[in-house]
């Protein structure tokens, strides 16, 4: 198969220099204009990819080399862009930083070259005017390999400042693509863990959007941008498939059993389960999967719920600040990242709702809980009482704790069994406090040697932010348990 999806990548000297408005802004102006966009962003992060999919109308889809890998960047890329006219890549931080101490791994560099992107450099040229020239020069020929098309020139002053910009900036050979001026920046708020996602905002990131897309309309050339993303390589190999990657993974360790169930047959098959009619894997009953969803939980990869319907589940949304009841037929319970601690009060005051997932985790039923669905589980968050599921308090804290982590499973849970290693990313400011009863969920390598997250019955709890993709069976092994338990 090739994907010859025209591309191109969003990136900058640093982080702070626009990236995320003029990737954003260039999506909403694209799609404006009748392109079916597909949005992708370099990293972990899951805030950005929210306001591409408003821009765009379609899920924001994230490739980072250190979480999956950089053998399903492409892979990845082709399934999110299938059947799209043009791809806006947003990169992370530096073009060429990447995970600490692991060289270009994770960086957009490498993410741009498995994707024989051109680049694009955003440039805040605030403070600086022939200086310029150095500054793209040094990024232009780091790395030969890494195809520098065009800059974007950010918090241009004036007529005058971005006349002194363009002259420099002949001698090195990039053309000038677009100019903003710092007069009309967008306001994006933030907090202590980045902008505010989307699903806070409401009208008012339509807004935003909407201003994006008319400033980089009115600064950007647009044609000179999609033939740049045109000249992009075309990439060969398959499209990632959930389906195809259960298969294809190696089959997990059976399911332990929940209390008071029989053990496991040893002679059973451990592959996957024949196709039936009606798409979903498994012989039996498709299970409900439960996802919390919302504005305090807006953190998750697409891949995950498509893995999960995959492997034969049906994937149903609630949102724990209004829902006060789990979808009926509940058989297993995901709750990913977001901010509980934002809306820490709304979530106590729904106690059926607590009660409910209390109960559901008292039975034996598996439990994924990231981050934010950690804090949810515990006793108490900064002295408000939450699901009781751990017997650990929760609260803010000053301390940010940010970082790729390299992991392996050290308890056998609904998720991974002993033994599996994943890599995932952390991102919080708070802590943990626990009491007694759980196993710990992981053991950390780097940066440092320690176990983390908790491993209770059927819950697995954990800060550690996963890509599924990198590991499907945990999606198999989860759903397998929801038959079982």
């Amino acid at each position: 198969m090739v994907s010859s999806v025209p591309r191109l990548v969003i990136a900058a000297p640093s982080s702070g220099s626009g990236k995320t408005t003029v990737a954003t802004g260039l999506m909403a102006a694209l799609s404006a204009r009748g392109f079916a966009v597909s949005p992708h962003k370099v990293g972990p992060d899951y805030i950005d990819p929210g306001y591409h999919a408003l821009a765009t109308g379609r899920t924001g889809r994230n490739l980072d080399a250190y979480l999956c890998g950089p053998e399903l960047v492409a892979p990845l890329f082709a399934h999110g862009a299938g059947g799209c006219d043009i791809a806006v890549v947003e990169g992370v931080m530096g073009l060429y930083d990447g995970a600490a101490g692991e060289g270009e791994l994770a960086s957009t560099a490498q993410v741009a070259k498995s994707l024989r992107a051109p680049v694009v450099l955003v440039v805040d040229a605030s403070s600086q005017s022939r200086s310029v020239a150095a500054l793209v020069h040094g990024f232009v020929s780091w790395d030969p390999q890494v195809r520098v098309g065009g800059v974007i020139l950010n918090k241009v002053a004036s007529d005058r400042h971005e006349g002194l910009l363009r002259e420099a900036l002949e001698s090195v050979g990039v053309p000038v693509l677009g100019v903003l001026r710092r007069a009309a920046q967008v306001e994006t708020p933030s907090r202590h863990l980045g902008l505010v996602p989307v699903a806070e905002r409401g009208s008012v990131a339509v807004e935003a959007v909407s201003a994006m897309a008319a400033q980089v309309a009115a600064g950007c050339d647009l044609s000179a941008l999609v033939a740049l993303a045109r000249s992009a390589g075309a990439l060969t190999g398959a499209a990632w498939d959930a389906g195809e990657a259960l298969v294809s993974s190696p089959p997990p360790p059976l399911p332990f059993p929940s209390p008071g169930a029989a053990p496991p047959d040893p002679h059973r098959p451990c592959g996957p389960r024949p196709q039936t009619p009606d798409g979903l894997e498994g012989a039996g009953r498709a299970v409900r999967v439960a996802v919390a969803g919302g504005s305090a939980f807006t953190f998750s990869y697409a891949e995950h719920a498509e893995l999960l319907s995959a492997a034969g589940a049906e994937v149903v949304t609630f949102d724990p600040l209004r829902d006060e009841e789990l979808p009926e037929g509940t058989a297993g319970l995901v709750v990913g990242g977001g901010f509980p601690e934002v809306y820490a009060a709304e979530l106590s005051a729904n106690e059926a709702l607590r009660k409910a997932v209390a109960e559901l985790a008292l039975s034996g039923a598996p439990v994924a809980a990231e981050c934010a669905g950690l804090l949810y589980l515990c006793r108490e968050l900064d002295g408000l009482p939450m699901c009781g599921v751990l017997d650990a308090s929760a609260r803010m804290s000053e301390r940010l704790t940010l970082g790729y982590r390299d992991a392996v499973a050290v308890s056998d849970s609904a998720l991974a069994g002993a033994g599996t290693r994943m890599r995932g990313h952390e991102f919080h400011r708070t802590v943990v406090e626990p009491g007694a009863g759980e196993e710990p969920a992981w053991g950390m390598r780097a940066p440092e040697r320690r176990v983390e997250g908790f491993v209770q019955r059927g819950v697995h709890a954990s800060y550690l932010h996963t890509h599924w993709a990198s590991e499907p069976g945990v999606a198999r092994r989860f759903v397998e348990r929801c038959r079982t338990s």
